[in-house]
């Protein structure tokens, strides 16, 4: 699948590359990111393989990221309404200003007012709620973006890093009110987080909303930088940044490395491939500091894995999920269907429920 093979984000009409280009590395201002150099050459690789959607944040690089954005799309005009470009909201850059950040209405105006202005547009295609404001009602966050969408400065509402409940409410909120609806849901999502299978994606694919991972090379643990294999040591800065892979992560590293030499592909390009193929995700944000990284996790694009090695990934990875989700995958389809196959799902006779049970 090339990134010009798009795919319909949620349940809109918006469409986008099943890889969305984040940006969070673009700028060197907190000492680790990538030059403004580096970053518009990995906007021209990821625009010239065809692909269309772009990530940011307000707080990415306190604002440096959106300008480099908006600066090289200043430049080359005649491709901003080709391309979908999302920013997300709610990070405070002006400490001693209690309405800097957050999700009530004066904050958000504010924020979207200041980002436009550094990505030198009149309008961004995605405006994300990038955290959960608690102290605010989020009938007053879905009004402030829904006058925004009217106003024609945000085509459409996505939320980022939201409880499935909150989410969910939300969402109810805005269908029942007429406000814009919320078409995408941004969470952490790969091998060695899965948590999500819980509670967020089933609600995503409930609700109608496009599953949209982050950090699926889990800061690189997954990128085949660490293996049990490795002597040279990892860039310590980083180290001191994300921490190192535990036991149980490099129990998921080896058999990723495993997978990864049978499909004669990078463990990075496995590890996407694998995030990508799951279900309800709709499009995988990938980042990189370096151009030759990107175009490594580009590539994965065209990684088919088998029913064998995803089973063989999904096996080491299972994640212990909270109650009720186990619950409700095991216990619920054995006592509803007593061992019958429904919807082409088998299920297993509960021991104690006889088969010759008497309908009083």
């Amino acid at each position: 699948m090339p990134l010009d093979s798009y795919i319909t984000l949620g349940r809109s009409g918006l469409r986008v590359s099943p890889f969305c280009l984040g940006t969070m590395t673009f700028g060197e201002d907190h000492g680790w990111g990538a030059s403004v150099a580096e970053s518009e050459a990995m906007l021209d690789e990821y625009l010239d393989r065809g692909g269309n959607f772009i990530d940011t944040a307000n707080v990415y690089t306190n604002g440096h990221a959106e300008a480099i954005v908006g600066d090289y799309f200043a430049g080359r005009s005649a491709r901003r309404d080709g391309v979908v470009i999302g920013t997300k909201f709610f990070c405070n850059l002006y400490p001693g200003d209690p309405n800097g950040g957050g999700a009530g209405r004066k904050a958000i105006v504010q924020q979207c007012e200041q980002s436009l202005r550094r990505l030198r547009t009149d309008y961004v295609d995605i405006y994300w709620l990038h955290n959960w404001d608690r102290r605010t009602p989020v009938e007053e966050t879905l009004r402030a973006l829904d006058d925004l969408v009217r106003a024609g400065k945000v085509r459409y509402v996505g939320f980022s890093d939201i409880p499935a409940w909150k989410a969910a409410e939300a969402q109810t909120i805005a269908h029942f009110r007429g406000l814009a609806p919320i078409i995408a849901l941004q969470l952490e999502y790969s091998l060695l987080e899965r948590t999500a299978e819980g509670e967020l994606i089933p609600m995503a694919q409930e609700l109608g909303l496009g599953v949209m991972p982050w950090g699926p090379l889990k800061s690189g643990f997954l990128s085949g930088k660490y293996s049990r294999a490795r002597t040279d040591a990892v860039d310590a800065r980083r180290n001191a940044v994300v921490g190192e892979p535990s036991e149980r992560d490099h129990g998921v590293i080896d058999r990723l490395d495993a997978v990864a030499a049978e499909a004669g592909a990078s463990p990075a390009a496995v590890a996407l491939a694998w995030v990508q193929s799951r279900p309800g995700v709709a499009a995988t944000l990938i980042g990189a500091r370096r151009l030759d990284q990107l175009r490594t996790n580009l590539d994965a694009i065209d990684v088919a894995l088998s029913e064998a090695q995803i089973a063989a990934l999904d096996e080491v990875s299972t994640p212990a999920l909270n109650f009720p989700a186990e619950n409700n995958r095991v216990l619920a389809p054995m006592l509803q269907f007593a061992g019958l196959t429904v919807d082409g799902q088998a299920t297993q006779a509960v021991p104690w429920m006889s088969e010759s049970a008497v309908r009083y």
